[in-house]
């Protein structure tokens, strides 16, 4: 197929269909979701928690929590563990927690059997380096986000079904895992890691500036932008297994 990049070694593609095509011919699919899935999944799982992605935020997710012996990471948490990074800093030990999110938790369930990572800025150089152990082909999709589903914009249109917006950060954070693999690059695959040396000196600046930035800052939520451009910090690689991401041994 044409936008397969199966020429290449190492591909880049966005969103569900982007996964949805390169994994059944990749030998692992890293998934890129700044903010907030996959720095939540690596902050997380460094600490020993067990993470199931889950796509609905909705009643299902508490039977779906119950049914694998988890609590749900979200706003009505008794203990205030939701989808933001900062809220999941001090977890004891074996925290086994279900985090819907419609971007990140959609994608982990759509690359089939295909060996799937969360990556990061924090643990980019990690995720490479455990990628290129796992195989010669790998596929990095960053999430992106969408826009709001119904709501007018200026020139009158309403868009009904949450379009996918290509964000600065996931293709930032996609491109630092990509610099560290070895392998012949897609052209998609050098723009994201064009764009991550190019505003690499300024990350966290440009973080706060940036439209899914600006969105957390009116949360009150900038906390989670200070954890989500700490660059390779960590080495935790969180991989999913039996429906769960969990630290590499």
């Amino acid at each position: 197929m044409i936008f397969d990049q199966a020429e290449y070694d190492i591909r880049c593609e966005w969103g569900r269909p982007g996964a949805s095509l390169l994994a059944p011919i990749s030998d692992v699919i890293i998934i890129v979701d700044i903010l907030s899935f996959t720095t939540t999944v690596e902050i997380a799982t460094h600490q020993g928690a067990v993470v199931y992605p889950y796509r609905w935020k909705d009643v299902t997710a508490y039977e779906f929590a119950k049914s694998v012996a988890a609590e749900v990471a979200d706003k009505t948490n008794p203990r205030g563990y939701c989808l933001s990074p900062a809220s999941l800093q001090a977890l004891p030990a074996d925290l086994r927690l279900v985090l819907p999110s419609p971007n990140g938790s959609e994608l982990s369930l759509s690359t089939g059997s295909t060996l799937t990572i969360a990556g990061c800025l924090r643990n980019c150089e990690a995720v490479a380096e455990s990628a290129m152990k796992k195989g010669k082909y790998i596929a990095v999709i960053p999430a992106g986000e969408t826009w709001p589903a119904g709501e007018t914009w200026p020139a009158g249109e309403t868009w009904e079904d949450g379009t996918l917006r290509p964000c600065f950060e996931d293709l930032v954070g996609a491109g630092a895992i990509i610099r560290h693999l070895r392998g012949a690059r897609s052209p998609e695959a050098n723009v994201a890691v064009a764009a991550f040396e190019s505003l690499r000196p300024n990350l966290l600046d440009k973080l706060r500036h940036c439209s899914s930035g600006k969105e957390k800052i009116s949360r009150g939520e900038e906390r989670d932008l200070t954890l989500a451009a700490e660059l390779n910090v960590n080495a935790c690689v969180p991989i999913l297994t039996g429906g769960a991401y969990k630290k590499e041994a």
